[in-house]
C-alpha cells in the first residue's frame, strides 16, 4: 500500500484512492475521496485535471497531469484516468501499483480546457486516452444543458476503446440528443482530414472540443479550418510532462529598490474582483500574485500545463515559452500566467 504522511507544499493535499477501476486492458481510472472539508478546494469544471505526485527512484518524483472522466454534475467523486504509454514512467507506476486504500499526493483541479455554456450544440474529438477531458464534458452537458452532441471518437481497435458501455448507455438516455462516432483503424484506416471534413460538416455551427495524439488533432484542426469553423469556436487540450515539481512551494523573489521604481501596473481580474499590483520587469505575472497572496491558477510554472492561460485586455507582455499556445490564441490576447514579463508600463488582464 501507497502511504504518504505529509503533502510536500502549502497547495497540495493527499487523497486516499476510493476505487482503482480497469476501463480496459492498458486503462485505469482512479477514484477519489474527497473528505468535507476539501470538498470546495476540489470543486472543478468539466475538462479540468489533476496532478500527481509520483514516486521515483532516481528524482524522488515526477510530476504528472490527467484528465478528470467524471463530471462534477454527475458523480459524487472525482476520477482521473490513466492509459498506458510505451515508456510512460508515470502512467506505467499508475497503472502497476495504485490500489484502492492507497493515498497520493494531489493538486487542486485546473486547467482551461473547459464548456462555458453547457446549452452549446457540442462537437467533440477524442482519439485514445484523449476521451478522458471530453468524457466529462459530454457528460456534464447531457445532465444540465439542451444541446445536441455530436462525438467522433478514434481508436486502434474496438478493445481499447475506453468508456465503451458508459458511452452505450449514454446514447440509449439521451438518443435526441446524443451521436457517436466511433473511429476503428481496423475499419476506416486513420482518419485524414478529408474524411473527418465530410463526416462533420453538418455540425459546423457546433462549438469543438478536442483531445487526443497531435497528428489527430492537427487533423481535426485542419478539417475544422476547410469547413470554416473559427478559431473562437475550437478548443484543444495538450498535455506535457512536467519537468519541475509543482508541488514545491515557490520562494518569493527579491526585488532591488531599482527593479521597483521602474515596475509595470498591472490590474488584474481574478474571480471577478480586480486586484491593482506592481510589476517588476523581471517577474512573472504568477509570481507577483503569488507574492500579493492571490489564489492565481498555476501547476507547472514552466509553460507547459496551460492552467495560468488568461487575456491580456490592455498592454503587451512577452514570454519565454508559449508553444502551447496556437499563433491564434496569442493573436486574439491569450498570455501564459507563468511566463509573462511586462513590456508596457500599464496593464490589464483577466483570468
Amino acid at each position: 500500500m501507497t502511504t504518504v504522511e505529509v503533502p510536500h507544499g502549502s497547495r497540495s493535499v493527499v487523497l486516499r484512492v476510493a476505487a482503482v477501476i480497469a476501463e480496459t486492458a492498458d486503462t485505469n481510472s482512479l477514484v477519489f475521496d474527497v473528505p468535507d472539508e476539501l470538498r470546495e478546494k476540489f470543486e472543478y469544471k468539466p475538462g479540468q485535471f489533476l496532478t500527481l505526485r509520483i514516486p521515483s527512484d532516481r528524482t524522488g518524483s515526477v510530476a504528472r497531469c490527467y484528465s478528470l472522466a467524471s463530471s462534477p454534475h454527475t458523480d459524487d467523486q472525482p476520477k482521473v484516468t490513466v492509459k498506458r504509454t510505451e515508456g510512460g514512467y508515470g502512467s506505467n507506476w499508475v497503472c502497476d501499483n495504485v490500489k484502492a486504500g492507497d493515498q497520493i499526493e494531489v493538486l487542486p483541479p485546473s486547467g482551461v480546457f473547459t464548456l462555458k455554456n453547457l446549452d452549446e450544440d457540442l462537437l467533440l474529438f477524442g482519439a485514445g486516452s484523449g476521451i478522458t477531458p471530453v468524457m466529462s464534458i459530454l457528460k456534464s452537458a447531457l445532465a444540465r444543458g439542451t444541446g445536441k452532441i455530436v462525438l467522433v471518437y478514434a481508436n486502434r481497435d474496438a478493445e481499447t476503446v475506453i468508456f465503451a458501455n458508459e458511452l452505450r448507455e449514454l446514447v440509449d438516455k439521451h438518443q435526441q440528443r446524443l451521436v457517436v462516432i466511433h473511429w476503428l483503424e481496423p475499419l476506416l484506416g486513420l482518419p485524414t482530414a478529408d474524411t473527418l471534413a465530410t463526416l462533420v460538416a453538418p455540425y459546423t455551427g457546433y462549438e469543438a472540443f478536442m483531445c487526443g495524439p497531435k497528428p489527430f488533432m492537427d487533423r481535426v484542426h485542419d478539417a475544422l479550418g476547410r469547413l470554416g469553423v473559427p478559431r473562437s469556436r475550437t478548443h484543444a487540450e495538450v498535455f506535457n510532462s512536467l519537468a519541475g515539481d509543482p508541488f514545491a512551494d515557490q520562494a518569493p523573489v527579491e526585488v532591488s529598490d531599482e527593479e521597483a521604481a521602474d515596475a509595470a501596473t498591472v490590474e488584474v481580474e481574478l474571480d471577478g474582483e480586480v486586484h491593482e499590483l506592481s510589476w517588476p520587469r523581471k517577474q512573472t505575472l504568477v509570481d507577483i500574485m503569488l507574492a500579493k497572496g492571490l489564489d492565481v491558477p498555476y501547476s507547472c510554472q514552466e509553460g507547459e500545463c496551460g492552467s495560468c492561460a488568461c487575456t491580456v485586455l490592455e498592454g503587451k507582455v512577452e514570454m519565454e515559452n508559449s508553444e502551447i499556445l496556437d499563433p491564434e490564441d496569442i493573436e486574439n490576447g491569450y498570455i501564459l500566467g507563468c511566463q509573462a514579463r511586462p513590456v508596457t508600463d500599464r496593464l490589464r488582464i483577466q483570468f
